[in-house]
């Protein structure tokens, strides 16, 4: 089985290398500042890692959701227009339209890879939020990577429920990498309960997917972040999964499993 290679730009962001492909998680390339959602603003604290002049080809955008600006900026909607193709949801491309490509729940989509073969691509539900939050947040999705000689990767999006997890195992799982959005996000919009996986549900998602590696995501860079580096480290050493947490440093690659 081949490697997957996971170089992390910041925030939500990382170029996805596996089976001679490269995808893009969720482009956010603007700078340190405060950004408006709504009536309310989200405040980055830190720019990429790597400018996107210097991202190279880019095969796919896999964007877990197009109505938050620390998923997708004013950089990263001008970055897709060079990408050949925009994995999404229904709604972003409503919103957007050409290039993205909307794919529905458990719907998938083949990418050919340069040996032949080809990467299946396969949106998976996600919930960013606790039950009932959909209509303020909006609509969100995840992805499972796979293919013949090629790990099984789970790219969670913005979600922070377990159930929706334990679905997507039992459908998909196990998986070798789960690329897990954390960082146990919180806004006043939904004031009691994270928009994203606490440390310790991102644990508990490494075991109820069987991830042999977990690479998180999105645990940094913005204010409304309250778990970051730190938390989720100390999270999987409690749990006793310290082998399988691969925490990325920006501007680092990440080589799994």
């Amino acid at each position: 089985m081949t490697s997957v290679e996971i170089t992390y730009i910041g925030g939500p962001t990382a170029v996805i290398a596996i089976g001679g492909l490269r995808l893009l998680t969720d482009p956010t390339f603007d700078a340190p500042g405060e950004y408006p959602v709504g009536a309310r603003k989200l405040v980055k604290t830190a720019g990429p890692a790597l400018p996107a002049e210097e991202l190279g080809p880019v095969d796919a955008i896999l964007l877990s959701h197009d109505q938050h600006p620390d998923n997708l900026d004013a950089s990263g909607r001008g970055f897709l227009q060079g990408v050949p193709v925009t994995l999404s949801t229904a709604s972003a491309y409503e919103r957007i339209g050409a290039p993205v490509r909307a794919l529905g729940p458990w719907e998938s989509t083949e990418l050919a890879r340069p040996d032949g073969g080809v990467l299946r691509v396969t949106a998976v539900p996600a919930q960013h939020g606790p039950d009932g939050s959909l209509p303020l947040v909006g609509e969100v999705t995840g992805f499972v990577l796979s293919g013949e000689g090629l790990p099984k990767v789970y790219v969670s999006g913005d979600n922070a429920s377990l159930d929706v997890v334990r679905e997507i195992a039992d459908r998909q799982g196990p998986f070798d990498v789960a690329v897990l959005f954390a960082g146990a996000a919180r806004t006043p919009l939904v004031p009691d309960a994270p928009l994203t996986l606490t440390g310790e549900d991102a644990a508990r998602a490494a075991q109820i997917l069987g991830a042999a590696r977990v690479v998180p995501l999105h645990f940094e860079h913005w204010g409304h972040f309250t778990e970051g580096g730190p938390a989720l480290t100390k999270a999987f050493a409690q749990a006793g999964l310290t082998d399988r947490l691969r925490l990325p440093e920006p501007g680092g690659a990440v080589r799994v499993p």
